[in-house]
Parts: C-alpha cells; sequence; structure tokens
C-alpha cells in the first residue's frame, strides 16, 4: 500500500525476515550436522495470531499451534476423503476434541476407505447431493425478513434455516417453513439478530472509501485487492487511507454475492499479508487452503482489528434486507461497522472477505464471509502470496 510507517514496515519486515531466517537456518544446520536431531515443528502461526485464538478461542499457545497444525493436515484429506466416498459423501466437518476430520457417508461399505486416511466417519442417511438439491430449492424461494438464512449441515444432515427469534411465529416466517419443509430435508434454529451488512460511514482509521462508505481490504491480489461487493459498484472511484486516489472497482456483485475487485493506481502496492493494525503482527498469506467445518479461523478488519472463532457451516444463504446473497460460510467471530470486506483467515490460508452479521464484538454475534477462491475464480485473479 502506499503508506509506509515505522511499525508497518517493522512488522512486515519481521514476517518476512522470519520467513527467511527460516530458510538459512535449515541450510546452516544441514551444512553443520549431516545427522542432525530432530528438532520441534516451527511455528505453524505467528504470536500476534496466536494471541488472538487464546482470546477468542480459550486456547493455551501450545494448544493453538496443535490445532492449527491438525486442521492443515484435515484440509489436505478433505479432497481426497470426498473421492474415495463418491455418491455417499454427506459432508464433512474438523472435530476440534479428536483433532481430526469427520467424513460422513450414507454406505457403510465406504468407511475403510476413508478412515484409511486418517479421517474419522459417522453412518447417516443424506448424502451432500440430495442435502444440496434441497437447499437448491430453498434458493428458489423469496424469504420474509424474518428468516436470516439456510445452509447444509453435515453435521446435522440436514438443511437448516435459521429464522430470528422474535419473528419466528409471524404468518410470513410460518409460511416459508412449512414450503421448506415440503423439502423433508429441513430442520429450524433460532438467531438473536437478522444478518446485516458492515459498512460504515466515514470515519478515521486505516480503511479504504468509496463514496462516504467505509470498508476493510480483503487480500492482495495481482493488481490489486478483493473486498465485499456491497461496498461499491463497477467502476466506483476508491480512496486510501489518506484520502488520495488508490484504485477503481473493476467488478463487483450484490446481493446475489457479496464480492469485488479493486485494481490500484500507480503509487501503491500489493503485499502477501494481512495487516495487524498494531495490534498484533502482520500475517503472511502463503494460500488459500479452504478450511473445514469446526475449524478455527480469524479475521482482520478496520473497526475492530483481530478476532478469532471457529466455522460453523458453509454454502449458506444468508438473508439481507438488501437481498438474498449465495454461497456464504457462516462463522461464529464477531464483526462490526467498517470490517466489511476485510480478511478472514485460518493459519496462513486466506479464506475468504468479511460480508455481514449480527451482534458486535462487545456482546458476541455470528459474521458470514464469501469464500476468496470462489473471487478469484469469477474474475480471473491470482492470489498475492509469500
Amino acid at each position: 500500500m502506499k503508506r509506509t510507517t515505522p511499525l508497518r514496515s517493522t512488522s512486515l519486515g519481521a514476517a518476512l525476515g522470519a520467513l527467511l531466517l527460516t530458510v538459512g537456518l535449515g541450510a546452516a544446520s544441514a551444512t553443520a550436522a549431516p545427522h542432525p536431531e530432530p528438532a520441534a515443528p516451527p511455528p505453524s502461526a505467528s504470536a500476534g495470531l496466536l494471541d488472538a485464538m487464546r482470546q477468542d478461542l480459550g486456547l493455551t499457545a501450545a494448544q493453538a499451534e496443535e490445532r492449527l497444525r491438525a486442521e492443515k493436515a484435515a484440509a489436505e484429506v478433505e479432497g481426497t476423503a470426498r473421492q474415495r466416498a463418491g455418491a455417499a459423501y454427506g459432508g464433512s466437518w474438523f472435530d476440534p476434541a479428536a483433532g481430526r476430520l469427520v467424513v460422513a457417508v450414507t454406505d457403510r461399505a465406504k468407511e475403510p476407505a476413508v478412515r484409511a486416511l486418517g479421517a474419522d466417519t459417522r453412518l447417516v442417511r443424506h448424502s451432500a447431493a440430495a442435502l444440496d438439491r434441497a437447499k437448491a430449492r430453498l434458493d428458489g424461494l423469496r424469504a420474509p425478513a424474518g428468516v436470516a438464512g439456510w445452509h447444509v449441515d453435515p453435521k446435522a444432515n440436514s438443511v437448516v434455516v435459521d429464522v430470528v427469534r422474535d419473528e419466528r411465529h409471524t404468518p410470513a416466517v410460518r409460511a416459508f417453513l412449512d414450503r421448506a419443509r415440503a423439502t423433508g430435508l429441513v430442520t429450524v434454529a433460532e438467531t438473536a439478530e437478522a444478518p446485516r451488512t458492515y459498512a460504515a460511514g466515514t470515519v478515521g482509521g486505516d480503511p479504504y472509501y468509496t463514496g462516504n462508505v467505509r470498508c476493510s481490504i480483503g487480500f492482495s491480489v495481482h493488481g490489486g485487492f478483493v473486498t465485499a461487493g456491497h461496498c461499491g459498484r463497477a467502476g466506483a472511484a476508491v480512496r486510501g487511507w489518506d484520502g488520495s486516489a488508490m484504485g477503481t472497482f473493476q467488478g463487483s456483485s450484490f446481493p446475489g454475492d457479496d464480492y469485488a475487485y479493486v485494481s490500484i493506481h500507480s503509487g501503491w502496492w500489493t503485499v502477501p499479508v494481512v495487516l495487524g493494525w498494531g495490534t498484533v503482527p502482520d500475517q503472511l498469506v502463503r494460500g488459500s487452503a479452504e478450511a473445514p467445518v469446526g475449524a478455527s479461523i480469524c479475521r482482520s478488519g478496520s473497526t475492530t482489528r483481530w478476532h478469532c472463532g471457529t466455522v460453523l457451516a458453509k454454502n449458506q444463504t444468508v438473508n439481507y434486507s438488501q437481498g438474498a446473497v449465495h454461497q456464504m460460510t457462516k462463522t461464529s467471530v464477531c464483526a462490526e461497522g467498517g470490517d466489511s470486506g476485510g480478511s478472514f483467515l485460518s493459519g496462513d490460508q486466506a479464506q475468504g472477505v468479511t460480508s455481514g452479521g449480527w451482534g458486535n464484538c462487545s456482546t458476541g454475534g455470528e459474521t458470514w464471509f464469501q469464500p476468496v477462491n470462489e473471487i478469484l475464480a469469477r474474475y480471473g485473479l491470482r492470489l498475492h502470496t509469500a
């Protein structure tokens, strides 16, 4: 980005320096000792990220590192497990207590092949394909404001419809639930509030601006960055933290989706980090491997900085007042106005950009993000990684 401050330069330099130091130490050890003693595994995340996980997930630093390593292993297994289960695949999630991926299958004969990968299995009635078809039918319905959204829940082996607690018994919500239950695969859950987007009016800080809206940068891509679609329309000018011209929205989608691509002007540049805002060190981004349901996840935004939680659901339809948004990921992480577009990370892997949610970071809440790989594919972008 355009600005260079001692804090920002130091944290980025430290992050990159740590990467280079690891390589240098490896080379030196190989020269000095042909048969070195087994070394402890390197830290899987920065001290700042581990501190955020301690604060929001109640983990010690050692527990956080172990969980990140287990979640990375689970993410690597998930794709192969889906292939081995074939048509019997019923979804999957990460079990923090066991430290392993759990794969649901509809055919007991598929369990040995999946377990051979190091995953646990659970026998269920409905396949993931059947649940996805049921959810797609709900996506074709117009939902009232009292319906917060719906998603496939592999652990419950059903399509869960979230309704606002105080509006569950209104005629419009009851009529929607009657139509939803006709699929035979629906269960109902309650949520405290209706979801809302997290854009905000112009305030000071370290954001980007479009018109009188403040949002947060998601992830650097070669040529610009990705962010939330509700923050600006294609062709809208973007100003940086200092008010100077920063870039232009080249593509934007909202509702339906909630993502956008901003190209940057000369004088600004991209780096493979997520900002710590001076609260935690800047975080290196090394890829975009998708974390499973149940995995830990952290978010950075220009209003509330760093907060962590877990992935609660994927492929959720969220019913905002502006219209429904599809294929969202639900998390237990809090957020507030101005955090829209900001970064969701699992370890050093980019996950998505903040869309909206309910609650706040004083009393808690839930937040949804649009997966980053979908955004990259939609606009033909390449994530800037370390």
